[in-house]
């Protein structure tokens, strides 16, 4: 799991830990990772951390070696990690958008390619897409690129790797309240303009994301790969 220190990506190691998946938190905040995996290790689950930062792709091998020894392979990938930094367009400037596509779209790709040179067949890969993925949103140039692409990507590594026996899906999360996107909420009208645009006329639970996930990763999705499922109270439905 990568990103796994706060927000969504606690949220899903909290799901699939207690699925029954033994996880490798990855992360770059030492004292949070620390404390998801003391949640999850305190609960009788298995998890162990590790300090580090997806973007140093050179790196990854020798980091999903480390995480495949810990159980003898890596079975799942969860690409989480992600940044965001609402921002005009033509305010948008070549670093802001290095620092998003690097964590949010080159990463996972590289992540991906590391974990499936260590994953039987069987394994699964889960991105962590967007509604940014399918539809735009003012401010958010570098990252509905990066999102839209990891899109792209989800479905080429499905038809790329499925020979090997490796589904790669992903889940596309509507609007819920993070650190990410706690910008977007301390702004009243947005907020009731958007709740407008939500046929079930609320925001979603973070917990609301990991049946989603524990699907996708598990054997009941065996015939599903290639696609996003997206958990957003029917907002894309009622565009």
């Amino acid at each position: 799991m990568t990103g796994a220190s706060r927000g969504i990506g606690r949220t899903l190691s909290v799901a699939l830990a207690r699925a029954g998946a033994a996880l490798v938190l990855l992360g770059r905040d030492a004292a949070l990772l620390g404390e998801v995996e003391a949640e999850l290790t305190s609960a009788g689950l298995s998890a162990t951390s590790i300090v580090a930062d997806v973007r140093d792709t050179a790196a990854l091998g020798d980091l999903f070696a480390h995480a495949a020894a810990w159980r003898g392979r890596v079975d799942i990938l969860v690409n989480n990690a992600g940044v965001e930094s609402p921002r005009a367009s033509a305010d948008v400037d070549e670093t802001l958008w290095d620092l998003i596509l690097d964590t949010n779209l080159k990463a996972a790709f590289f992540c991906a390619q590391a974990a499936a040179r260590a994953m039987p067949a069987g394994g699964v890969i889960l991105n962590v897409c967007s509604l940014t993925s399918e539809v735009g949103a003012p401010g958010a140039a570098a990252y509905g690129a990066s999102k839209s692409g990891l899109a792209g990507l989800t479905r080429t590594l499905a038809a790329e790797w499925a020979d090997r026996g490796i589904r790669v899906n992903g889940i596309g999360p509507g609007y819920f309240r993070t650190a990410l996107t706690e910008a977007f909420y301390e702004e009243p009208a947005w907020e009731q303009s958007m709740l407008r645009k939500i046929p079930l006329r609320r925001f979603g639970r973070l917990e609301e994301l990991g049946g989603a996930a524990v699907f996708l990763c598990s054997d009941a999705a065996s015939y599903v790969t290639g696609q996003i499922l997206f958990v957003d109270g029917g907002y894309l439905a009622a565009l």
